[in-house]
């Protein structure tokens, strides 16, 4: 065990083993953030639409590599800090057999070059299959007077719960919302009306009787 730590740590692959411990630390902290109602991938990845085009040149690069495909949290951790961390340990796992270990920086910016290509072929993949939490397809306002189900609560003025909504098409997204200054607390299971939206945020009522689906919810 000592042997195989001394070797993470060691200096041509400290970059790499400091990649996969952010992937741990920042894992947690999105459960962590769950627990209470937030989410880490929601600050990071609201308040830029990376699937269309811009006139901000980064913001475009980022596009080439399919980040507004997944969310950005998910694409951080598995995707881009995954690939770094293990194609670099595999740079110089190779080179320590063929002559001796890299130069760290030499053997990042290796990684960095393969990794990207990697990344993006992984996203189109990942992004077919991956639950979405808001759809810019068809617009988050179009989802404001729509009927949906706590999926996650119960919905009160405070840290925001999950409502289940589908949109014109059918299609099922999982949004944060909290329930109307006016609502009393929305337990999980309850049919509730989305009347308002702040950024991804939206305001939710209980929904009246006829504007209930007949078929069954989600979670029965």
């Amino acid at each position: 065990m000592s042997a195989l730590l001394e070797h993470v740590m060691s200096p041509e692959v400290r970059p790499f083993a400091i990649a996969a411990a952010m992937i741990l630390i920042v894992g947690s902290i999105e459960v962590v953030s769950m627990l209470v109602g937030a989410s880490l991938s929601e600050m990071l990845g609201t308040n830029i639409d990376f699937g269309h085009p811009s006139d901000n040149g980064v913001i475009n690069a980022i596009s080439w590599i399919n980040v507004g495909g997944v969310p950005l949290l998910i694409f951080l951790l598995l995707l881009l800090l995954g690939a770094v961390s293990i194609t670099g340990f595999l740079i110089q796992d190779i080179a320590r057999m063929v002559a001796g270990p890299l130069p760290a920086t030499l053997a990042s910016v290796g990684a960095v070059a393969v990794s990207i290509p990697l990344v993006r072929a992984a996203s189109r993949g990942i992004a077919r299959v991956i639950p979405k939490d808001e759809s810019y397809a068809v617009g988050l306002g179009d989802l404001v007077g729509r009927v949906g189900e706590v999926v996650i609560g119960p919905l009160d003025q405070g840290p925001p719960g999950r409502v289940s909504v589908a949109d014109i098409h059918g299609n099922r997204h999982f949004v944060w919302a909290v329930a109307a200054p006016s609502s009393s607390p929305l337990p999980q299971g309850t049919m509730v009306l989305l009347v308002d939206r702040d950024g991804t945020r939206f305001v939710a009522v209980k929904a009246d009787d006829e504007l209930k689906p007949s078929k069954p919810t989600l979670s029965s």
